[in-house]
């Protein structure tokens, strides 16, 4: 199994900084809550410091993408946005799963879009983000099925099955990180100036969170033009 950015994702923005971690032994019983406690403190004291997260540089960048794509910003924003925007309004993030958890309180200390998905529904031998075609099927996490509009941003895998809507903005209820997850795919992506520092920061943090409560050795790359594929590095063939 191959992760990547198309080509032309890549061209039209340039300024694109992703992370990759996939990780193994992952459950439902571990207990985050202190550690997801201290991120989302961490991004509430940078909302109280510096005002709504409209303003971060972190989000102007992914409203700017969304623009350029065709979308109002603030019709459909991306997760690390809505994430923040939620905390901002409700003090408080939803407890889903003890890794979509972390993932979220990182993604909201960090204003990054962070994206986790179970492997196991993910189809190969390509995952890729790329521009739709328009027959992608789509699933909801209230189970309807959707097609992206052709052109839009989509996560895809070789079964023409689209993992996420509108780039960074919802993923897909098919691939959700739930009670029967045991391997996962970690995806932070960033646009704003420093974003080269940042994600791989990020990246740094989601691993040794996941080290310290499973037993889990997950392997991390920093995607680049240079070097734009992450292999899975196990033979487990996904049931898609």
């Amino acid at each position: 199994m191959r992760f990547r950015h198309a080509g032309a994702v890549r061209l039209d923005h340039p300024g694109l900084t992703a992370g990759v971690l996939y990780a193994t032994g992952i459950d439902a019983r571990a207990d985050v809550g202190p550690r997801v406690a201290e991120y989302t403190a961490r991004a509430s004291e940078r909302l109280a410091a510096e005002g709504a997260e409209g303003g971060f540089p972190e989000v102007l960048a992914w409203r700017r993408a969304f623009a350029r794509m065709g979308l109002k910003p603030t019709q459909y924003r991306c997760a690390s946005e809505s994430l923040l925007r939620r905390l901002r309004k409700e003090g408080s993030l939803p407890r889903i799963h003890p890794v979509v958890d972390l993932c979220n309180a990182v993604s909201a200390a960090y204003a990054v879009p962070v994206a986790a998905l179970d492997a196991d529904r993910i189809a190969g031998p390509l995952f890729e983000v790329r521009y739709a075609r328009g027959d992608e099927e789509y699933t909801t996490f209230g189970g309807a099925v959707e097609h992206p509009a052709p052109g839009e941003v989509i996560f895809a895998d070789s079964a023409g099955r689209s993992h996420a809507r509108r780039w960074t903005n919802r993923q897909s209820g098919h691939s959700a990180v739930g009670e029967h997850t045991r391997r996962i795919l970690v995806v932070a992506e960033a646009l704003h100036d420093g974003a080269e520092e940042v994600v791989p920061e990020l990246l740094k943090t989601v691993a040794e969170e996941l080290a310290a409560h499973w037993p889990a050795e997950p392997a991390t790359a920093v995607l680049t033009s240079a070097a734009p594929e992450f292999v899975f590095p196990d033979a487990g063939k996904p049931a898609g």
